[in-house]
């Protein structure tokens, strides 16, 4: 036996002795943990109660911060993906799972990307966004099953999500993906996990003991949110779906859409929310107006130079600056 060969089943072996330690003992997660600052919790007042949890929420928010470094390096690993042709998808069980839908199923109205670009995937199904599938967490293999079925390949993302960094279901989606080649972001809460030893990159909030003792929805589940937050808005913002705060990249398919398209274009080009309205009609899209009312140009026009940048409103305005000078 050679020394790379030690070394490996060396290191296999250490990762199967806390795998069984994290899987079989839950107790040594920082997230099961009993917070000593809420030992008192069901003695307080209701004023001192929101207090508390409030100022835990605030150790949620500090934790993030820690993280920001190799949040951005998700985004910008993301934004490459995509740009090739690859697609996100979040995978979680519980309160993650669901956490990673709402994220995947905002991109859509918000951004205007088809429903394929973000996916979120839960342990159970559908059905666990409204009810309980507890065992469903539990089944590694249902994992790779489940993107398997979504038909996820090496081109794409996949950010694993398990506050405890240790769910089953979690791990061996991300197993998978990284057979495939796939990028792989695990999310946990539990500095050292499973999952951030499995995924390519990790990303670690370590959140501490929640106020109520195991209730991970709390604090894990607000950094998670924070994280997923930063990660689809950087990369939509990186897409050019934002030009500097506005989402420029709307469809005006409701009355409070077409409102909101009509005020950016005003905000952009400085014409009044009527002109604006009109002009939205004419262009068809948030970009294309403001690009023809900017350049002076038809809407054919605007849409070839929009789409020559990637649908990049802002380079697309730039370039054409840069043309005239």
């Amino acid at each position: 036996m050679n020394r790379r060969t030690s070394v490996k089943r060396l290191e296999s072996h250490s990762f199967s002795i806390k795998a069984s330690l994290q899987m079989h003992n839950l107790s040594l997660l920082p997230t099961e943990a009993r917070n000593p600052a809420t030992e008192s919790l069901d003695g307080l007042s209701t004023l001192e109660l929101v207090g508390a949890i409030h100022e835990a929420d605030g150790e949620a928010v500090a934790a993030v911060e820690k993280e920001l470094p190799r949040i951005a390096q998700a985004i910008d690993s993301i934004v490459a993906r995509l740009e090739a042709g690859g697609r996100l998808f979040y995978l979680g069980a519980g309160t993650s799972g669901r956490l990673g839908v709402l994220d995947a199923s905002e991109c859509p109205p918000t951004y205007n990307t088809s429903p394929e670009m973000v996916q979120g995937v839960i342990a159970g199904g559908d059905i666990a966004l409204r009810g309980s599938v507890e065992r469903a967490e539990d089944a590694a293999g249902q994992g790779r099953r489940d993107l398997e079925q979504h038909g996820f390949s090496g081109k794409d993302v996949l950010v694993g999500i398990a506050a405890s960094g240790r769910t089953p279901y979690v791990l061996g989606g991300v197993r998978y993906a990284r057979e495939l080649e796939a990028l792989t972001i695990g999310l946990s809460c539990v500095p050292g996990s499973l999952l951030a030893e499995a995924a390519e990159l990790g990303i670690t909030p370590a959140t501490g003991p929640e106020v109520v003792t195991g209730s991970t929805r709390m604090k894990a589940g607000t950094a998670t949110k924070l994280v997923l937050n930063m990660l689809s808005t950087g990369m939509m913002v990186r897409l050019g779906y934002v030009y500097g705060n506005l989402m420029v990249n709307l469809q005006p398919t409701n009355a409070k859409l077409r409102d909101r398209a009509g005020r950016i274009v005003a905000t952009v080009t400085g014409l009044s929310n009527e002109d604006s309205v009109a002009l939205l009609e004419r262009a068809g899209s948030v970009k294309a107006a403001i690009v023809m009312q900017k350049l002076g140009v038809h809407r054919e026009e605007a849409e070839r130079r929009l789409q020559t940048v990637r649908g990049r409103l802002r380079q697309a305005l730039d370039a054409s600056s840069a043309s005239r000078a």
